[in-house]
């Protein structure tokens, strides 16, 4: 039920989803999904945080890894890009912090503290900043892919041009969050 509910809001968002198209594709009854889950929202809610769930534990943090982390977040979304249109619903949406979304980026971010302390990462960012900068660059290629598709060098979406735009991403974190000497 959970897995269709993913594919209609990733689709649809919460305005246009249908709980009635949930229901006929998890082959459930609708009114169950209403005694399970509520509302809609609240639906969306348990989606966002059971995909947000699987992300961190596929994608652990290593402070000390910064672009190693962000390589495995553009992997992450390489490998599901629907992932990407349900956090733009959600942004358009809903777009006040719920569940784990507020503890995972302050736990994150006291870490980094931490690694910024000891010198393995640089300290010229506040930690909060860093982290938002960093996920900003691994999702920065599955929001602003104007010109993608056809591209000027033929290669479009093909794995060599992700590839690329990986080892981009990686570099730049590296070099944003490399101590200095």
């Amino acid at each position: 039920m959970l897995d269709a509910a993913f594919a209609e809001f990733a689709t649809y968002g919460i305005a246009g989803a249908r709980v009635d198209r949930i229901a006929e594709s998890a082959g459930a009854n609708k009114r169950l999904i209403y005694v399970y889950f509520g509302n809609k929202e609240q639906l969306f809610d348990e989606v966002l945080q059971r995909a947000l769930t699987a992300g961190a534990e596929s994608v652990p943090f290593d402070a000390g890894d910064l672009p190693g982390y962000a390589g495995a977040i553009f992997d992450h979304l390489v490998a599901r890009p629907e992932l990407m249109r349900l956090r733009l619903w959600k942004l358009l949406e809903r777009p006040s912090a719920t569940g784990i979304e507020p503890d995972a980026f302050l736990g994150k971010t006291v870490a980094l503290a931490d690694a910024q302390q000891r010198g393995d990462v640089a300290r010229e960012m506040e930690p909060a900043d860093l982290l938002t900068v960093v996920l900003a660059m691994a999702q920065a290629w599955f929001w602003a892919d104007e010109g993608v598709e056809a591209g000027e060098d033929g290669l479009g979406r093909s794995p060599q041009r992700l590839a690329l735009h990986r080892a981009a991403v990686v570099e730049a974190v590296r070099r944003i969050s490399e101590p200095k000497s």
